[in-house]
């Protein structure tokens, strides 16, 4: 069954003095991206909450939401790299004194750990292993109810999609029982416009001629093996749709987009106005197609 790439899910867990509640929201996207927001320092530790992410969504824009609360904040442990600071601290007192104003120092100093490279927090993050564990099966949870959301709607979405592919299989049988008819349609106009040359230029066009050029026509329309593929396509499609699980999204975008290839073949090749007519409402069809699975995971 497919999976749709849009969902939310939610979690809540307490455990003592500490509560724990995750909001998770997705959107399509052709890769996988995770931004997290949230009770610090939460944001700072993506890396390893994707890590999380990745065993339960392989495509999409997931935005999770962490909010924790506790009695108590986790540690975090700040280094000063010194020798950078005495270099900055060197060269505003050699300013101040050539400026004649020493009194600036002060007031100038107080804003030198604010520069980037003198404080460096993002390694000292340490969260106690009784709250990640917490944090992590409030995710879980939420990433569980998420995917529920993901299933509703790829079920829907699969009954859409199999409706479409009915309608294009209804139409390349009716463009296949239309062949034998253009063929025959040809040959009278063929036939009716010779008539009327021969009339006016009172010549004799001989049943070989006439027969080669319908021979000719019939090869240069036959679109039998490209009604051939697209058959061939559409019966992939329908496996894709009941069956895959794993990755279908991108199956079905090159399987879409096999069957734009035929059509197109199909509709330059035919040269009938009634088929014409069909090839569009296919094109339509497959335009369709093409906005839903760019939902699909």
């Amino acid at each position: 069954m497919v999976l749709s790439m849009t969902g939310y899910g939610e979690a809540r867990r307490q455990q003592g003095d500490c509560s724990v509640a995750v909001e998770a929201r997705s959107l399509n996207n052709r890769y996988l991206k995770v931004t997290v927001r949230g009770s610090e320092p939460y944001p700072l530790l993506e890396p390893e909450i994707e890590k999380i992410v990745r065993r339960w969504i392989r495509r999409g824009t997931l935005h999770l939401h962490i909010r924790v609360h506790r009695l108590s904040s986790p540690s975090v442990d700040s280094s000063i790299n010194t020798a950078l600071l005495r270099q900055y601290l060197i060269q505003l007192r050699q300013l101040c004194l050539e400026l004649e104003q020493p009194e600036l120092m002060s007031s100038l100093a107080s804003g030198l750990l604010m520069l980037p490279g003198l404080v460096d927090a993002s390694h000292t993050v340490a969260v106690p292993e009784e709250e990640w564990q917490l944090v992590e099966s409030a995710l879980e949870q939420a990433l569980r109810s998420l995917n529920a959301t993901r299933q509703e709607e790829g079920r829907q979405m699969a009954q859409e999609l199999s409706g479409h592919r009915k309608q294009l299989q209804n139409l390349a049988e009716l463009i296949e029982s239309q062949l034998g008819l253009v063929q025959a349609d040809y040959r009278c106009r063929l036939l009716q416009r010779i008539r009327s040359a021969v009339a006016e230029a009172g010549v004799d066009v001989q049943e070989e001629q006439l027969l080669r050029e319908i021979a000719i026509f019939a090869d240069r329309s036959d679109v039998s093996e490209e009604l051939a593929r697209f058959s061939a396509h559409l019966q992939q499609f329908a496996e894709i749709i009941h069956q895959e699980s794993d990755g279908a999204g991108r199956r079905l975008e090159f399987v879409v987009q096999e069957l734009g290839r035929e059509v197109n073949t199909l509709g330059s090749k035919a040269g009938d106005v009634r088929i014409s007519r069909m090839v569009i409402e296919i094109k339509a069809t497959l335009e369709k197609i093409r906005e839903l699975v760019q939902n699909i995971e």
